[in-house]
């Protein structure tokens, strides 16, 4: 007697081999996921999540143009702020609990190395500004005056006893994660002061060239997160899964539009460009540079003459960009 195999119950390992064929459905969600995270476009809470972004958006510009009213002082001190958070985060990233508890006070000696590296930094930038303002007080001009004499000094002075000190915590079975420290401390200066050396300098040389760019980051930031809680569909890359195509492509051009247009209303307040002499708070007003000036062209003949727009100005500090 033949068994009937053409009906009859399925076993259950062929049952776990048994594949599900996705419905159209199915697959148009599965479109809206990036390596399992869920698009902007497609998430239920986008509008939740858009309204607390707002708020500290918001509350983050407002601080932002708070320091930058208040002068070129605060705006130094802002980047000083920032700067240590950027290295407290970067020495707790090859920070191990289990080796620092046999040194103790080995991590003073990062932050010995870093405020020497501040100081070698921002003395050679402040110095000029210093002794401008430092005039009315005879013994406190004298004080600043031998600083700024033998800031280069102290500064060899402070990073060689830094190196002594570095010696004298050596341990053994901890060779390997001290000098591993130690290196990753100077890549941490270089990567922090070397950037921002540049940063102080465009602040004092005049605060148009802090202030646009900082204005386009803001700007490409939000345009990016609009284009893609809006229109984002296609991933950009594994490493921020909610990152798109749209949103990039979309940031870029209202970057690059923003950038003429940002810069022709900034560069039309004097006491925006113009360079900063001292550490006084207050504003500087006089007549602004030929580069922060508007030159007026005319298109020519070859324009219709139904065409309005003959006549354009132009700055020469947005050609900059």
């Amino acid at each position: 007697m033949q068994k009937d195999t053409g009906s009859g119950d399925v076993s259950p390992s062929h049952a776990g081999r048994v594949r599900h064929r996705r419905r159209p459905n199915e697959t148009a969600t599965d479109g809206n996921r990036a390596n399992g995270t869920v698009l902007l476009v497609s998430d239920q809470n986008k509008y939740k999540s858009m309204l607390i972004r707002t708020y500290s958006t918001l509350w983050m510009i407002g601080g932002f143009v708070f320091v930058v009213y208040m002068g070129h002082l605060y705006i130094w001190a802002m980047v000083v702020v920032i700067q240590i958070f950027m290295a407290t985060e970067l020495f707790n990233l090859l920070r191990r609990s289990s080796e620092e508890k046999q040194l103790p006070g080995f991590r003073l000696l990062n932050w010995h190395f870093f405020f020497t590296a501040m100081l070698f930094t921002y003395g050679r930038f402040l110095s000029r500004e210093l002794v401008n303002t430092v005039t009315s007080d005879h013994l406190l001009y004298k004080l600043v005056s031998g600083l700024i004499k033998y800031q280069m000094f102290i500064c060899y002075f402070l990073y060689i006893a830094g190196f002594v000190w570095f010696i004298l915590t050596l341990k053994k079975k901890t060779y390997n994660y001290q000098f591993k420290q130690y290196a990753w401390t100077h890549m941490i200066l270089l990567t922090v002061f070397a950037q921002s050396s540049f940063t102080v300098a465009n602040i004092f040389e005049g605060m148009f060239w802090f202030l646009l760019p900082a204005s386009l980051i803001v700007i490409n930031d939000i345009a990016a997160y609009l284009f893609g809680f809006f229109l984002g569909r296609t991933p950009l890359i594994k490493l921020s899964p909610k990152k798109t195509w749209e949103g990039f492509i979309g940031a870029s051009v209202t970057t690059i539009i923003s950038a003429f247009l940002v810069g022709k209303r900034n560069g039309s307040f004097s006491v925006v460009n113009l360079p900063k002499k001292g550490l006084s708070t207050g504003w500087l007003t006089c007549d602004p540079g030929s580069m922060f000036k508007p030159e007026h062209y005319f298109l020519g003949d070859w324009v219709p003459q139904w065409f309005h727009g003959k006549k354009f100005s132009f700055y020469p500090c947005s050609g900059m960009l």
